[in-house]
């Protein structure tokens, strides 16, 4: 993952919370998330990057603290979506069964 002891929590209680979690607590968190929902998330960061395959190009990206913290936070808001719409797929789906 990433080291988030390095980052400057001034003011960001999101920060403090992640780094008051125990690395079992996050890797647990980390294995909740399906295959589909991890698959949506990585094309996502891929586009916001702009990947190019590996096959053809060598491609090398830097950034500084702030653009990373921005990139980290739209996954976390990507992620956050795509598991309340999953949880909201599987209750049309036992509602459907239902009727």
């Amino acid at each position: 993952m990433f080291n988030i002891g390095e980052l400057n929590s001034s003011n960001n209680l999101l920060l403090d919370y992640l780094k008051n979690q125990s690395p079992e607590t996050l890797a647990t968190v980390a294995q909740s998330v399906s295959p589909e929902a991890q698959q949506i998330i990585s094309q996502n960061i891929q586009n916001l990057l702009g990947i190019l395959p590996p096959s053809n190009f060598n491609v090398s990206i830097t950034t500084d603290r702030e653009n990373l913290a921005g990139l980290i936070g739209s996954a976390m808001m990507t992620g956050y979506f795509i598991r309340q719409m999953e949880t909201r797929m599987q209750l049309d789906q036992s509602l459907a069964s239902i009727e």
